[in-house]
């Protein structure tokens, strides 16, 4: 007969450690608690922050998706979506689709800008005396993006 299984006990992981193990600071932990994208899962009786092992992982996610572009509040929007028990996968997908849409509209940008910017250095870039094309370019109104149209 098999012994009966005991609870593996988890090791709390204080503010420090948790920095350290994710390569964060102290200041990063404490504005992503602040901005309500990592909560402690108890406190010590010291008052101190004591965080699950899940949290490094979580901060791991939090710092990566800024690295690829993603806004602290999309982040948060991610994060809600998954912490929410039995999100349907096609509600992240879709969030990964609109900023799919929005980075290919971002690499539109970019391209015209590039366009733009050849075009002026071939035009001579800034004569003396003269109104810079690059100035002026730059301080005229911006084109409109084309928008799909909504099925």
């Amino acid at each position: 007969m098999a012994s009966p299984r005991r609870p593996v006990e988890v090791t709390p992981l204080r503010i420090g450690a948790l920095a350290r193990e994710s390569g964060v600071k102290l200041s990063t932990l404490r504005f992503y608690e602040r901005r309500k994208l990592l909560l402690p899962m108890d406190r010590s009786e010291s008052g101190q922050r004591l965080y699950g092992p899940e949290a490094a992982i979580r901060v791991r996610f939090i710092r990566r998706s800024q690295e690829l572009g993603f806004t602290l509040k999309e982040v948060s929007a991610v994060l809600a979506l998954t912490d929410r028990r039995g999100t349907p996968t096609r509600d992240v997908a879709r969030f990964a689709e609109a900023k799919v849409q929005a980075i290919d509209a971002r690499i539109d940008d970019l391209r015209r800008m590039r366009r733009a910017i050849i075009t002026l250095m071939a035009e001579g870039f800034c004569p003396p005396d003269t109104v810079c094309p690059i100035q002026a370019s730059l301080g005229a109104p911006a084109p409109q993006a084309k928008r799909k149209p909504r099925a």
